[in-house]
């Protein structure tokens, strides 16, 4: 390879700062220095700090800071135009690169000219290796095999396989079709004959159509199996929504009008639009039973205890099975059910299903609200105080019951509530692994440490190596892993990027597999990387700040005390007109509190303040935290730190006290 810089690194950047600062040290590691050529970053208006962190770590990256969203295809093509370098190589912000894969690839490049483009071995955060690596074009026939899973149940085949080209070894380097954007090499001579990335194409497909291009103009395009990188995946792309199904297939239907004619081109727009409404379809589905299906047998449960209590009090009390009149399962059955499941919902029941804490507070709320009702109900509506009682205590045991079902089938064991740590390795010095334990400390992130393994693929110099182990709670050196990971059970393994290469890395995680969770730590990084799964966003253990208001029951709990305190002054609206500063705006601020267009606590500063702030999204609030303060003057810099706080550490409490004291002002507009 060529002393002189061969090649230029683009990443495009959207609010994954973590995911990118790992990155670009993979990137700058690889990349020696600068010897191999230079790295941009393109950002496209994050909200996260991105830009900042470049700027403060990798003041040697160049960097493109956007103004706005451009897309994929638009903020590649900006570094293109600005590079200079014989190659190109776009990379996703959520990878890591060894420290011989640009080495490698380029050096392919340079004894292949009929090579237009490379891509290579892809694996997700758990090991998993990735299909994307290699695929085929979407002509009619694929197209038809992946939408009715063709090519799901016959990966290998030639005929059925060719979304993926399962049939060609992983382990081999291959010609083939499609290069997957999240790290596509380019030659430079090529794009300036077949032309940059197409910017119809926003987010998906660009890849597609690119390759596609360097193959009509009679370059190839390979797989190179010689080096692997991590994709974590799913972290800039929610897979799981109807806009990734209509944005994908979209992109789609631009490739088949631009590179098919005829009767082609409307036989594969056609099946294009019957995977729109396909896979649209089985994401509602498939999303709302992921959703529901817990709510919907909680459901069945109640229903069914209220009316198996009712016929036996009806029987063992009164002694007449028909004493019920029909209207107790046609009012009060629904009735209780439905109040009991809203109250598990708001107790947060749903978001942690094996928190039998929550379980039973849900259903004793549900059951105080449902008391607290059934005297201000007709008498032919009040049948019996004793039914509410024991489907109460149907439900707990019911439920509970379902929810150890549930959790034996899922993990094999009936700790429900009592989740097993998880068992602990961390692979580094001694000093970083005491850094990651403090890291760990400081979210409050609990684990079962079992001990460090040393980076060293072996243990030399010690004549007595279990006394070193003792001293510094060394299990064994890395060259042992696959050994030590079944010795000592670890569900868990931390690699320390600054002691461990991230080849090795790579290589342990396609080795072990997914049977267990592997997370990165980049050297003076705050923050713990991985992923158990490429359909969903890496998982995040960092220092950075933690918004009380961001947990969905902070959330529930916060609309419901709006809802509760606008039916309290709903009896008082007529003498709160004469009371508050600006009457109609109270009457006014009531209605849009009631159907969730405002809050009656939000921030001081304003929306447009808390974005400025990048603080979370909350409803426009009639009164602010500053509120709470009304006979002082309070600075800009005060209320921006009210506002801080208020969401940081969220309380209903704030909210009461906020309104408690700055009621007068409820007609604000």
């Amino acid at each position: 390879m060529s002393n002189s810089p061969m090649l230029t690194t683009i990443i495009v950047n959207y609010n994954v700062r973590h995911f990118l600062e790992q990155c670009l040290l993979s990137v700058c590691k690889a990349n020696r220095n600068g010897e191999i050529g230079d790295v941009w970053v393109v950002d496209n208006n994050s909200s996260d700090d991105s830009v900042e962190m470049v700027r403060a770590h990798f003041p040697e990256v160049q960097l493109i800071a956007n103004q706005q969203n451009t897309g994929f295809a638009v903020a590649n093509n900006q570094a293109i135009q600005q590079s200079r370098n014989p190659y190109v190589l776009l990379l996703n912000p959520d990878t890591i690169v060894a420290e011989d894969t640009l080495t490698k690839c380029v050096a392919f490049m340079e004894v292949h000219p009929e090579a237009g483009g490379l891509g290579v071995k892809m694996i997700d955060g758990s090991g998993t290796y990735l299909p994307e690596s290699k695929r085929g074009f979407p002509s009619p026939w694929v197209a038809f095999c992946k939408t009715f899973g063709l090519s799901a149940f016959f990966p290998k085949s030639k005929v059925f396989g060719r979304y993926h080209l399962g049939f060609l070894d992983k382990n081999e380097t291959h010609e083939v079709d499609v290069l997957a954007g999240a790290f596509m090499l380019l030659r430079r001579s090529v794009l300036d004959k077949i032309g940059l990335l197409d910017e119809a194409f926003f987010m998906y497909g660009e890849d597609i159509d690119l390759s596609y291009r360097i193959v009509q103009a009679g370059y190839k395009n390979y797989y190179f199996a010689d080096t692997t990188i991590i994709h974590y995946k799913g972290e800039s792309t929610k897979k799981g929504s109807l806009n990734y199904v209509k944005t994908f297939y979209q992109a789609m239907i631009i490739f088949a009008r631009k590179h098919f004619q005829g009767r082609q081109a409307s036989l594969f727009i056609a099946m294009i639009y019957g995977a729109i409404w396909l896979r649209a379809g089985m994401t509602l589905v498939g999303n709302f039973f992921k959703k529901s299906y817990l709510p919907l047998l909680d459901t069945l449960v109640m229903f069914g205890g209220v009316w198996v209590c009712k016929v036996f009090w009806a029987n063992y009390f009164y002694h007449n099975p028909y004493w019920f009149r029909h209207s107790f399962m046609q009012f009060n059955a629904p009735f209780y059910t439905l109040v009991w499941l809203a109250s598990l919902w708001f107790s947060g029941s749903y978001d942690e299903p094996s928190n039998l804490r929550r379980l039973t507070r849900g259903l004793l709320l549900g059951t105080v609200v449902i008391s607290a009702i059934y005297g201000f109900l007709p008498q032919d509506l009040r049948p019996s105080r004793a039914v509410i009682l024991l489907a109460t205590a149907w439900s707990m045991l019911a439920l509970t019951a379902l929810r150890f079902v549930f959790h034996y089938f899922k993990t094999g064991n009936l700790n429900v509530g009592r989740t097993r740590l998880a068992n602990l390795a961390i692979v580094g010095s001694v000093e970083e692994t005491e850094r990651v334990r403090e890291l760990l400390r400081q979210v409050g992130v609990e684990k079962n440490f079992i001990g460090r393994i040393e980076p060293e693929t072996h243990l030399t110099g010690f004549k007595n190596a279990d006394i070193r182990f003792q001293i510094l709670d060394c299990l064994g050196a890395v060259g042992n892993l696959d050994e030590l990971a079944t010795l000592y059970h670890l569900d868990e393994i931390i690699f320390c990027l600054k002691d461990i290469s991230a080849a090795q890395t790579i290589s342990w995680m396609e080795r072990l597999g997914p049977r267990i969770e592997y997370r990165t730590v980049p050297e003076g990084g705050d923050t713990i990387i991985g992923s158990s799964s490429k359909d969903t966003a890496g998982e995040l253990y960092t220092t950075a700040v933690r918004y009380r208001i961001a947990n969905p029951t902070a959330r529930r709990s916060k609309r419901l005390l709006d809802l509760l305190l606008a039916f309290c002054f709903l009896p008082m609206a007529l003498p709160m007109l004469f009371l508050v500063k600006n009457g109609g705006g109270f009457l006014r601020n009531l209605m849009a509190v009631l159907f969730g267009k405002k809050s009656w606590v939000g921030y001081s500063s304003g929306q447009s303040g808390a974005a400025n702030l990048k603080l979370p999204k909350l409803k426009s609030g009639i009164l602010g935290p500053a509120d709470a303060f009304p006979d002082k003057q309070l600075d800009e810099a005060t209320i921006r730190r009210l506002d801080f706080f208020y969401v940081k550490d969220y309380g209903i409490g704030r909210d009461l006290a906020v309104v408690m004291k700055g009621w007068q002002e409820l007609g604000k507009t």
